[in-house]
């Protein structure tokens, strides 16, 4: 891993069993010796332990338009010294790099050299006094929508691109805070320019977007937005901060199959009987055999010839989002889901509906208690400065400018996460009921002005408004998860959601999901037992926030502060650390869950419940 080296091949190996697909292509990272930008999927070695989740790959081959799209798990490191090489490809980026040799700049400022890794030697940079000195890469790139990345052009950003100089940069800095009004890029010719202009006036100091992709190595280059009218301007970015560097990902819980043991039945006899099958005489006729009708048995002669067409495509089976499969699951399904097993993927049990509150309980449809859950996760892409949020239904926004993961998509990094969860389902009639409040109303076309205010600023998404429903049970949600971790043996951040709001039905999944033993502690089973106490718990978190009348006060619609996806919502009361929400701390009023010091009349839950 030697910065010196040339980019013709990658310039070292991550090796590490804890890698996650949030660690994907196009990632930047720091390594002990420089900073490095994570391979494509072509540079990943060791990808040798497959993942199966038909319903996952099926949305995303379909989505990707790659029949034989198969997942695999990052490659762990063997940790053998003889074993074959394993890990993920990493190149060198940035490869300017900022020696640590101070100089007195130009009024006595702080000065530093700005020297390109084809300046160094032996990884060092050698100063006047002919001793060599450390380099630390330079915390600036330029990025764009799409994804694209690369150094800047420091001689031309200087000269402002009108002169062919050069002579040494330097890096000047003014104070201690970093703040970009305070440092200046120079040359030795004596010209020298703000770092502050490339984040006022991008277009001026940095130009269009020349589609730069150094994670899928060299002759990757690509006219960005195909070189029509959806070029990008550049854009500055510190490559350390969070918006560097957003995965988009496609995640479903495995679920039991209604139809799984009939498609094994017929699997056993198709290839000999059943693939000749025209009608659902000809099944009555094949099931005169003893192998079929031993194969078939329990099973009528429509539902297996309607298993045949669907095979033969004569018949295509119903294509359900992802959420909608999985609540029409846990609302319909008899007291038990799934098997208890050890390494099952899923197991639940209905709860009896407890005696209690009937103001808070009389809301609630169910509550089942999820034993075993296994949630699989695959990256699909990436962006940069703006996260990519997927529907409300669970499905793939598609018309997000992600970045790809490799030249050729045939194989997706997915995990898989096992863990245990609570599902809490609402009465739709109690929703409706509270929907059609004029109160409620007026509330939600507040919500809906900031969201249309929140659009102006970004012209280019395609999102629309989820719904005052799901603003409501994701409110509710994040109460919910803070006022469980007090007791359930979990911290805030170890619990995520999953948000049901439609036709389909209205709840609430809470559950831990990890790739180890830290996931399934059974805290969250226990809490289902007890759940009216923790729902009284969260709606008392909610009725006032460290932050009022300030937070309570907030109009989705103000413009000096810009939290336009947001009503009665802050650090203080209803925000939780972004790996758990599913909206990246989004649509969220706490108004319509329950009253506040500034809001009355639009909660689901009354002041009675309390």
């Amino acid at each position: 891993m030697n910065p010196a080296n040339t980019t013709k091949r990658p310039h070292g190996q991550i090796r590490r069993s804890q890698v996650i697909i949030t660690f994907g292509p196009g990632a930047l990272v720091d390594l002990p010796n420089y900073a490095a930008i994570v391979g494509g999927l072509e540079f990943w070695q060791g990808t040798d332990r497959q993942i199966f989740e038909e319903r996952l790959i099926g949305k995303l081959q379909e989505v990707l338009n790659v029949p034989d799209l198969k997942l695999f798990a990052p490659p762990v490191d063997s940790g053998e010294p003889n074993a074959p090489k394993t890990g993920i490809a990493v190149w060198m980026f940035p490869e300017w790099f900022v020696a640590q040799y101070k100089i007195e700049g130009p009024d006595k400022v702080r000065s530093r050299p700005l020297v390109h890794r084809e300046m160094l030697v032996a990884n060092k940079f050698l100063g006047p006094d002919r001793k060599k000195y450390p380099v630390v890469p330079i915390r600036f790139v330029q990025a764009c929508l799409n994804g694209h990345i690369s150094d800047l052009d420091w001689y031309g950003f200087v000269h402002d691109y009108k002169e062919e100089c050069r002579r040494p940069l330097y890096v000047d800095e003014r104070g201690t805070g970093g703040d970009l009004s305070d440092i200046t890029i120079r040359c030795d010719c004596g010209k020298s320019r703000p770092l502050i202009v490339a984040a006022r006036s991008p277009q001026a100091a940095l130009g269009f977007c020349k589609g730069r992709r150094p994670w899928l190595g060299n002759n990757s280059r690509e006219q960005c937005g195909g070189g029509g009218p959806g070029v990008q301007i550049n854009r500055l970015l510190i490559r350390s901060a969070s918006n560097a560097y957003f995965p988009q990902v496609l995640s479903v819980i495995s679920i039991p199959d209604a139809n799984a043991k009939l498609r094994k039945a017929v699997d056993e006899v198709w290839e000999d009987f059943l693939q000749y099958a025209e009608s659902m005489d000809d099944v009555k006729k094949e099931r005169k055999k003893a192998k079929v009708n031993a194969s078939l048995e329990g099973w009528s002669d429509a539902t297996v010839f309607a298993e045949i067409e669907r095979r033969r495509g004569g018949g295509p089976e119903q294509t359900k989002t992802i959420k909608y499969a999985e609540i029409e699951t846990l609302l319909s399904s008899p007291d038990e889901i799934g098997e208890d097993i050890l390494d099952g993927d899923f197991f639940a049990r209905v709860l009896p509906k407890p005696n209690g509150d009937p103001k808070i309980l009389d809301k609630v449809e169910r509550i089942v208690l999820v034993h075993r859950l296994r949630e699989v996760v695959a990256q699909v892409g990436f962006t940069r400065f703006e996260a990519a949020m997927n529907e409300v239904d669970g499905e793939l926004n598609l018309d997000v400018r992600r970045a790809p993961l490799a030249r050729e998509i045939s194989w997706l990094p997915a995990v898989e996460n096992r863990g245990e969860g609570i599902f809490i389902a609402f009465k739709r009639d109690a929703i409706k009921s509270w929907m059609n409040r004029p109160a409620v109303q007026r509330r939600g076309m507040q919500l809906l002005r900031g969201f249309q205010a929140w659009e102006q600023g970004h012209p280019s998404s395609k999102s629309t408004f989820p719904g005052l429903p799901y603003v409501m049970l994701h409110s509710l949600s994040h109460l919910l998860i803070t006022a469980v971790s007090f007791e359930c043996g979990y911290s805030a951040s170890a619990i995520r959601e999953r948000i049901y709001a439609g036709e389909s039905g209205y709840g609430i999944l809470l559950h831990t999901g990890t790739q180890d033993s830290e996931g399934t502690l059974g805290g969250l089973v226990q809490v289902g037992r007890k759940i009216e106490t923790h729902l009284r718990n969260a709606l008392e978190l909610g009725r006032l926030c460290s932050n009022d009348p300030v937070c309570a006060q907030h109009n989705p619609q103000d413009t000096h502060e810009e939290r336009y996806l947001m009503g009665a919502a802050c650090h203080g009361c209803v925000l939780i650390a972004e790996t758990s929400c599913e909206r990246f701390n989004q649509y969220l009023d706490r108004s319509l869950v329950v009253p506040n010091v500034a809001t009355s009349g639009t909660e689901f839950f009354d002041d009675a419940s309390l």
